[in-house]
């Protein structure tokens, strides 16, 4: 019989995909990606057009997975993708068609 994925792994997983489980937050962790500079929220708001509230609040999400990281810049924080999770996120499709799923890296 096959072996389950290891139960904490499974968790790390997880709570990664329910921090994508918003179009808004995918796009935005695609568009800090893409950019591959820290960025304010003001440019962020900028490029995907919601409300900076509304913007904190995924930008909280993402950073409280590690999926974004915040410098703070002066007063103000800015924000830019987490280079170790590019590398170490797993694609549900791999995890879902059994493939091996990588081993969570330091950062992640």
């Amino acid at each position: 019989m096959a072996e389950l994925l290891d139960r904490s792994v499974a968790e790390e997983y997880a709570s990664w995909f329910r921090a994508l489980a918003d179009p808004s937050r995918v796009q935005i962790v695609e568009y800090l990606a893409r950019q591959g500079r820290p960025m304010s929220v003001g440019e962020i708001v900028a490029a995907v057009g919601r409300a900076q509230s509304t913007v904190s609040q995924h930008l909280r999400i993402l950073a409280d997975v590690r999926f974004v990281l915040v410098d703070q810049v002066g007063t103000a924080r800015h924000y830019r993708i987490n280079a170790a999770c590019i590398n170490c996120f797993p694609s549900a499709a791999d995890v879902v068609m059994g493939k091996p799923a990588p081993a969570p890296i330091g950062g992640c």
